[in-house]
């Protein structure tokens, strides 16, 4: 570590913690974990030391060993130096840093992650993935025999191309990916995380991701909680092996559920997306924190493969607390104003999708020698209720133990957090792009869903429909406008290229009744507004539709109050049409959007991009530019 990169004082280091337990503690550790028996545990803080690009900062991805509970024995993981989750990295905005991620894990060391696939239960029974163990299910031999290959994304940075952590360009043992990051932006929370070609969602379950905070003058004059009262926390849901007595053996499983023993297509078996029964939260299982009778800041994000979490904060008995949380800021920084989340019919929980981000201030003022909880809730059963057959098979998530404060806290919430907050509109001039999001079972997809980029066709009266890859779309206004399929998989060719400091309308049709966490890469964007649309006129067997997919202006879909912020993931549920406005600039280079289910990722729901100055793209062979009329959807 050179001295571009100080370590911050008074911080627990987990892995002197987990040596301190003993490797084989444990070791005949019950199935059944008790809640809140360990303490939260709070990454190391890295802060560059001064702005001299000419030093680069090594940080390591090492084995390590973490004790994810106190009831288990220690957890083969993998880490940024050592740590999961990684260090937190703090920056001042503008002060560029360059980072050596080295990839420091032998060539012969054992992955740390069992992967199984089991077959689908009867409807109305628990999934499978809310219970540990393999269920006699033997692991899969190639992900066994994955190397430690890796590329680190930094998630939400507006950097270039080449710094971005493209997916191709993992490296092995005893490389370095070196990335330089301007962090020319406003006070926000990334993440960084693995990206690597097809085994993201096994290198992000080893433990490969942390959070990455870049601070601003503006931030700085709200005087927020900070110090011991500002805390990082990383969501991800796991699953364990379980040994021949059923009890649980500390090792990571990704086990999945199959919908198609063998897809037509390809003859192989199709899983949909790994969920897992326990909740760490910073790479722990159910943790408590001792907190003041005072505010406290957040920075929360979920790293889970795909779980999206429904959170509520209830008291002793389970009853929801209003008026304690208060959204503050979302992917790209700071909201306009502070955002209520008070569990009612405006906010009735706190949904994170995987990679969204939640700046939360929390007041606990009035709680001294009371304990609250933070739960995920089941579609089923009321916050805090176990919800297996909703795949909630424990509630539990994190316990806050207020404590009695001697001095009063007088931090008080502002009314305005934003002066700088500008609201994007559809007046600016700006391209259009029609993404759509297709079901699983759609001919030629071999049983999974896939990102289709389409293209408007100006005269359709030569096609004889329906025909596969053609959508008819009837928007708002009741103009049906067609559309013909331009690209389907990751190695389709190049579809879209953007002129640096132009804005762009992305719409996202969602064709299946799935949840997509859609990111794009290095643009911040807003919400222009959600629409649901009747798609029962689109056929999967044919991949196109026979009568026109419609508006519904029956079921209109406002907003939520707490993502009219800066954003760069956006759920779009089934039925539904997503817009989104933002502005590609800052960087240069070839870019990637894709699903972030990090196994819809990994098996194709991903495509390139590329972002070039205007005076060069006028020189371009031709393709997608984003004109206003291409993909125009409203």
């Amino acid at each position: 570590m050179t001295d571009l990169i100080e370590r911050a004082t008074g911080i627990t280091d987990d892995r002197t913690q987990d040596k301190g337990e003993g490797k084989g503690d444990g070791a005949s550790a019950p199935a059944a974990l008790t809640p809140f028996v360990a303490p939260l545990t709070v990454p190391p803080v890295l802060r560059p030391a001064r702005a001299d690009v000419r030093h680069e900062t090594e940080i390591a991805l090492r084995p390590t060993w973490v004790r994810m509970h106190p009831q288990l024995p220690p957890t083969l993981m993998w880490g940024y130096d050592g740590h999961v989750p990684g260090p937190t990295i703090e920056v001042r905005r503008g002060q560029r840093v360059r980072i050596a991620w080295t990839n420091r894990i032998p060539k012969d060391a054992e992955y740390p992650v069992t992967s199984v696939e089991v077959p689908a239960r009867a409807p109305g029974t628990p999934p499978a993935t809310t219970e540990p163990g393999r269920a006699g299910v033997e692991p899969n031999k190639d992900v066994a025999a994955l190397p430690a290959w890796s590329v680190t994304h930094l998630h939400g940075a507006q950097t270039g191309g080449g710094n971005d952590g493209w997916a191709d360009n993992a490296v092995g043992f005893g490389d370095a990916q070196l990335s330089e990051y301007p962090n020319d932006h406003q006070a926000v929370q990334w993440w960084y995380h693995d990206h690597a070609m097809n085994i993201t969602r096994w290198n992000v379950m080893t433990g490969l991701f942390g959070t990455y905070l870049v601070r601003d003058d503006e931030e700085d004059a709200l005087h927020l909680p900070g110090g011991d009262r500002e805390i990082p926390l990383l969501l991800a849901d796991r699953n364990l092996d379980t040994d021949e007595d059923g009890r649980l053996n500390g090792r990571l499983l990704h086990k999945t559920v199959i919908v198609q023993q063998s897809n037509p297509e390809t003859g192989k078996p199709v899983s949909i997306p790994f969920t897992g029964p326990y909740t760490t939260v910073n790479g722990r299982i159910w943790p408590y924190a001792d907190v003041d009778a005072a505010w406290y800041r957040f920075r929360l994000v979920n790293a889970s493969n795909a779980r999206i979490y429904d959170l509520v904060l209830v008291d002793e008995d389970g009853t929801p607390v209003p008026g304690v949380v208060h959204q503050i800021g979302s992917d790209g920084g700071l909201l306009p104003r502070p955002v209520p989340v008070d569990f009612d019919d405006t906010l009735p929980t706190l949904t994170a999708a995987p990679a969204e981000r939640f700046d939360l201030l929390v007041d606990f003022r009035a709680w001294a020698g009371r304990t609250l909880r933070l739960v995920n809730k089941g579609p089923n059963r009321p916050a805090g209720v176990p919800d297996p057959e909703g795949d909630v098979r424990y509630p539990e998530v994190l316990e806050f133990r207020v404590r009695e404060t001697c001095e009063p806290d007088t931090f008080e919430l502002p009314e305005v957090l934003s002066g700088s907050f500008r609201r994007l509109t559809h007046d600016l001039p700006h391209g259009h792009r029609l993404i759509v999001l297709t079901p699983p079972a759609t001919k030629g997809a071999g049983g999974h869903p896939e990102i289709w980029e389409m293209t408007e066709v100006t005269d359709p009266s030569g096609l004889r429909l329906p025909a596969d890859g053609v959508i008819q779309v009837t928007g708002p206004d009741g103009t049906t406008k067609t559309y013909r399929r331009t690209a389907r998989t990751f190695n389709d060719g190049l579809g879209f290229t953007v002129a640096e400091g132009s804005y762009e309308q992305w719409s996202f049709l969602n064709l299946a009744p799935i949840v997509h966490p859609m990111h794009i890469h290095l643009a911040d964007f807003q919400l222009l507004g959600r629409d649901a649309y009747d798609v029962s006129g689109f056929d999967p067997a044919v991949g196109g539709t026979r009568t026109p997919i419609r508006h519904d202006a029956g079921r209109p879909v406002p907003l939520a109050p707490n993502e009219r912020g800066h954003k760069d993931v956006f759920r779009v549920p089934g039925d539904q049409m997503l817009r989104v406005i933002g502005r590609f600039d800052g960087a240069y280079g070839r870019f990637m959007y894709h699903c972030h289910l990090l196994e819809h990722e990994d098996m194709g729901m991903m495509r390139p991009f590329v972002v070039m100055p205007p005076e060069a793209l006028a020189f371009d062979h031709g393709g997608a530019h984003g004109g206003h009329g291409e993909g125009h959807t409203g």
